[in-house]
């Protein structure tokens, strides 16, 4: 990407990493992303666990 050009994608790649207004907002809408994405994890991981552990009993 060159300067002055606008982005095209949000993926990591695509991304103008040394402004400093895109590195801190991408940055923080990325560790966001990640943890949603964790906590949604972690919520199917015990609902499965929990559906083993019924099936046991």
């Amino acid at each position: 990407m060159l300067p002055g050009e606008t982005i095209h994608s949000m993926l990591p790649q695509d991304l103008p990493w040394w402004r400093p207004d895109h590195a801190i907002f991408f940055g923080i809408v990325y560790i966001i992303l990640m943890v949603i994405g964790s906590g949604v994890g972690l919520v199917v991981l015990r609902s499965l666990l929990q559906v083993f552990k019924d099936r046991r009993s």
